[in-house]
């Protein structure tokens, strides 16, 4: 993680936003979002992270989130540390999969140049956590996650992508288990 991006509030709300490398638009195949839907769960249930919106993009993922009792930093890492391993995997044994090698040829090439890393690299190093500290602010997030996929022309609605929280705020039960306030 960056230096110049901290949380710095253990116990405070945060909107953070944090994309593959080079940007690579992984997130095309049911199987993949799938992945990420039930490690973002496994958290909640398991990790105690409590999750007020979210949204998985073609090469990035919203989450607007507070954790307790593990260290919001810790929780981040770990979650992209197991995600990009199973994903890895995921890309790896799919044969129906047509950009395979290049995808894999990527997470290597990516891999190899960060020090941190011994084999791949499919997450950018950074989260650029930003603490939520009113009301106002925190509804402005939510709106922006949530807004993502009507904006890339995915969908009209945003309730209407599948891979978002904005279902849930719109009477719909979503993917993940959210808190709303």
């Amino acid at each position: 993680m960056s230096r110049n991006y901290k949380f710095h509030n253990p116990e405070g709300m945060y909107f953070v936003s944090f994309a593959t490398v080079f940007w690579i638009d992984v997130f095309v195949r049911r199987l993949y979002f799938d992945c990420l839907v039930d490690n973002l769960n496994f958290c909640v249930r398991e990790k105690g992270m409590e999750i007020y919106a979210w949204c998985i993009m073609p090469s990035h993922v919203h989450l607007v989130f507070r954790s307790e009792p593990i260290k919001p930093e810790e929780l981040i890492g770990g979650f992209k540390s197991v995600t990009s391993r199973k994903l890895i995997k995921l890309i790896d044994e799919n044969i129906q999969e047509s950009r395979r090698e290049w995808l894999l040829n990527s997470f290597k090439k990516a891999g190899a140049a960060n020090s941190n890393n011994t084999k791949n690299q499919f997450w950018q190093q950074h989260n650029q956590p930003v603490e939520l500290w009113s009301n106002h602010v925190i509804q402005q997030k939510i709106d922006y996650t949530h807004n993502n996929p009507v904006v890339a022309g995915f969908v009209e609605n945003d309730y209407e992508y599948l891979y978002s929280s904005a279902r849930d705020y719109a009477g719909i039960k979503g993917l993940v288990k959210i808190e709303i306030d």
